[in-house]
């Protein structure tokens, strides 16, 4: 049997996230600044809204639950998450937690976080994926109005974050025909994107990454890049390396294809501050990803995977 779950309203287009009728005192969470944010909310024309805007990348568990109980009781309608991963990954918990729907709008276009059933927390300080059917959006806006004018360096790691969520996706052990369909069309766009200089085409990869994956899993690429992320390395970053190196211990169809993106992104080698053997035990207990690899895993192959990323450059 195969079971697809999307949210219950998809809108996308230029003008998406202008012409969407939003309710009043709703909360808008995000993780950027207000002089970009109200920029954002003026072209979307919300009315009587609260802002939350203290989310962190790798938002924590601890972060959540004291935004849950400073608006406990202020009959907030929803809640908008408007940014990357890190501000959806926060409404989806929070939503989880109290029952009120959500709006997920991505800004940067690369975690396919507004389509999917998955959020990314940290508890004591250590990444968590995540999986409820709770997590997914009432309704996901995928704009490109917010792309012009991206961070390269985001741009880049979102780039990157989508087309090792569409390959990993493709190859999971949870794949069907149909999630398969999403990723190949998802990094097809995507490796043109990127490949040929056209970022437009970017949102709808992204959006399609979000739908295929989101129904399959990530896998392998994802349970190393969690070790460099916990120290602070941007998580597309972590992917470049990591996924890479993935791809070729699963002998992927899209080994070859991912490296060139990573190359044509310019992305620099990883270094890691824990010892490979302490690492690998980090990794290990990451079920979630590893259970859904094409190959199974043992502690000695994501040793072998991280002597690979660290200490030469896989990218080369």
């Amino acid at each position: 049997m195969w079971k697809i779950l999307i949210p219950k309203k998809i809108a996308y287009g230029e003008n998406a996230a202008k012409e969407f009728d939003y309710p009043d005192n709703a909360l808008i969470i995000t993780t950027t600044e207000s002089k970009i944010y109200e920029k954002w909310i003026e072209y979307m024309g919300i009315k009587n809204y609260t802002i939350y805007d203290k989310v962190t990348p790798d938002p924590a568990i601890e972060t959540i639950e004291s935004i849950k109980a400073e608006f406990e009781g202020k009959n907030i309608s929803c809640y908008i998450g408007l940014g990357g991963g890190s501000s959806m990954d926060v409404c989806k918990y929070l939503s989880k937690l109290t029952g009120i729907p959500k709006i997920l709008i991505p800004t940067t276009f690369g975690t396919g976080a507004e389509m999917t059933t998955y959020a990314v927390i940290s508890f004591d300080h250590k990444k968590k994926l995540l999986q409820d059917e709770a997590f997914l959006a009432d309704a996901a806006i995928v704009d490109p109005y917010f792309l012009p004018g991206t961070p390269f360096n985001i741009m880049r790691n979102s780039a990157c974050d989508a087309a090792a969520q569409a390959s990993e996706g493709y190859d999971s052990k949870l794949a069907n025909p149909l999630t398969k369909l999403f990723c190949k069309e998802a990094f097809d766009i995507l490796e043109d994107a990127i490949i040929n200089d056209k970022p437009e085409l970017l949102p709808y990869g992204a959006m399609l990454s979000g739908i295929g994956f989101g129904n399959s899993s990530t896998t392998l690429g994802h349970a190393l890049s969690y070790v460099f992320s916990n120290e602070g390395v941007p998580h597309g970053y972590a992917l470049s390396s990591c996924t890479t190196v993935a791809h070729k211990f699963n002998n992927s169809q899209y080994t070859e294809r991912f490296k060139k993106i990573c190359q044509k992104l310019k992305f620099e080698p990883l270094k890691l501050k824990l010892p490979l053997d302490e690492a690998a035990d980090v990794i290990m207990p990451d079920r979630g990803h590893l259970d859904n690899n094409p190959r199974d895993v043992s502690k000695e192959d994501i040793i072998k995977c991280l002597d690979e990323i660290v200490n030469s450059n896989p990218l080369a």
